[in-house]
């Protein structure tokens, strides 16, 4: 269990193997803090709601599937507005960053952590960080209010611009402190959870009372511990209008063959919902699965099957698989961008290359091949109905929790319910498909497709077990 370097994870026991991974609190490194009854108590939009406060001990289980002699497991706080807050309205002077690549919800987001803030807790004071973590230090803010923001959410994009890199922990914290800001909520994917991390460390040590909270945004869906992240259910809405053009092209030409390139670095979730929603999809092959193109069971043998049973057939692939294939790319895997990610080749130019170039050589049969990548059209679009009810919880579970003097953690949903999580737990790993699961299972079943891993082993196993031709 990955934790930072400088502190320990706050672990809270209990009876029958109970254990609640717990976040900070300011009072841990800043003693006598004073509180302040919630405003919501007195706010006529929540004095009709019973037990909207929540109580100190609720937890939310990581796994909730168990069996009667299985231990309680691993739990997280219970996200939501307690009775008592940590800050003063008129004091607090709130921060709020995105960073990292662009994904549908983002405006939707900015505009509740403002929404929250203003008309909850009677927060007047709010800034925007623009261009990411490097605006800090270079002064770049804009100041928000509930009228400004009020139909971001309608938009694409960020409202405060985002980028990559420019963390740096010291002149951040600097600027923090000098400006007098007291809550910062950065919205970002794994690398920027890191970062938000390091601020969180430096700030306690400089004993500073400032509330660092994590909102997570990745597109792939990487993100472990959480059910999703805002923007995936857009994403893979809006990939089914590539899949869609796809198949279109593909049943409409001879021997057609649609090839759509969806995200996922590291992670194949998009490809694997995009295919699974559509039910065109021939085969879908994402970085968790290995794939090879020759012999028996390879990919180009079923493509050809495909083709002679059907007439035309549609390929999903994700960002980052079969990047071990493409061998122009070695030197790339080597080279990173500004967020530390691998900079990838593109493999759906790859494939759809190697599959024209097989079909020419053998000239089995003439091919039509459309090769479609709707990446920078799917990460710019609004985020859809079900991703801004997301946001909106997710924005405002953070305001709570910093205003009830939590810090250095995530606002995520695990098993349905809002949670506060350790920065830790977020950037420990990265989430994955889990190739025998049953997810996974069910879209084999669905696409027909062939489990290309065991059948490049069955072959192997094959070709060992055939006779060599000597005399014996």
């Amino acid at each position: 269990m990955g934790s930072s370097p400088n502190s320990k994870p706050k672990i809270v026991r209990g009876t029958a193997g109970y254990v609640l991974e717990d976040v900070p609190h300011m009072s841990d490194y800043i003693p006598d803090l004073p509180t302040y009854t919630n405003p919501l108590q007195i706010n006529p939009a929540y004095s009709v709601v019973k037990q909207y406060f929540v109580h100190v001990d609720d937890s939310v289980p990581q796994k909730i599937i168990a069996n009667k002699d299985s231990p309680r497991g691993v739990h997280f706080r219970r996200a939501g507005p307690r009775q008592k807050v940590y800050f003063d309205s008129d004091d607090v002077q709130a921060a709020i960053v995105t960073c990292g690549g662009l994904c549908p919800g983002l405006n939707t987001v900015i505009r509740e952590l403002v929404c929250a803030l203003y008309h909850m807790y009677g927060v007047k004071k709010i800034l925007g960080i623009n261009g990411g973590y490097k605006g800090f230090y270079a002064h770049n803010t804009i100041a928000l209010t509930p009228k400004n923001v009020n139909d971001i959410h309608k938009r694409g994009g960020t409202i405060l611009g985002s980028s990559r890199g420019g963390h740096d922990t010291t002149k951040i914290v600097d600027s923090i402190q000098d400006r007098g800001i007291n809550q910062v909520y950065i919205i970002g994917g794994d690398g920027t959870q890191r970062g938000a991390d390091r601020i969180f460390e430096e700030i306690r040590r400089r004993h500073l009372k400032v509330a660092v909270v994590g909102i997570p945004k990745t597109i792939d869906n990487d993100i472990p511990v959480i059910d999703k992240s805002f923007g995936f259910d857009t994403a893979v809405e809006e990939a089914q209008r590539a899949i869609n053009a796809a198949h279109v092209e593909a049943e409409s030409g001879e021997n057609g063959i649609g090839v759509v390139k969806l995200m996922g670095r590291y992670s194949g979730f998009i490809a694997m919902y995009a295919t699974l929603a559509s039910r065109d999809v021939d085969c879908c092959l994402i970085p968790e699965s290995p794939f090879h193109l020759e012999g028996p069971g390879g990919l180009f043998e079923f493509v050809e099957r495909r083709l002679k049973e059907n007439g035309h057939m549609v390929i999903v692939i994700a960002e980052g698989a079969g990047q071990e294939l493409v061998s122009e790319s070695m030197q790339s895997l080597q080279k990173q961008d500004a967020s530390g990610n691998k900079l990838l080749q593109d493999v759906g130019l790859w494939i759809s290359q190697k599959i024209k170039e097989h079909f020419s050589r053998l000239k089995i049969m003439h091919i039509n091949l459309k090769y479609i990548d709707p990446t920078y059209m799917i990460r710019a679009v609004p985020s859809n109905a079900s991703d801004n009810v997301y946001c909106t919880l997710l924005a405002q579970s953070a305001v709570h929790g910093a205003m009830a003097g939590y810090t250095g953690f995530t606002s995520g949903l695990v098993n349905g319910r809002q949670t506060y999580i350790p920065f830790y737990r977020i950037i420990e790993g990265q989430n994955k498909v889990v190739i025998t699961d049953r997810m996974w299972a069910r879209l084999l079943s669905s696409t027909n497709q062939p489990s290309f891993t065991v059948s490049k082993i069955a072959a192997e196993e094959k070709t060992e077990d055939e006779p060599t031709g000597e005399q014996q």
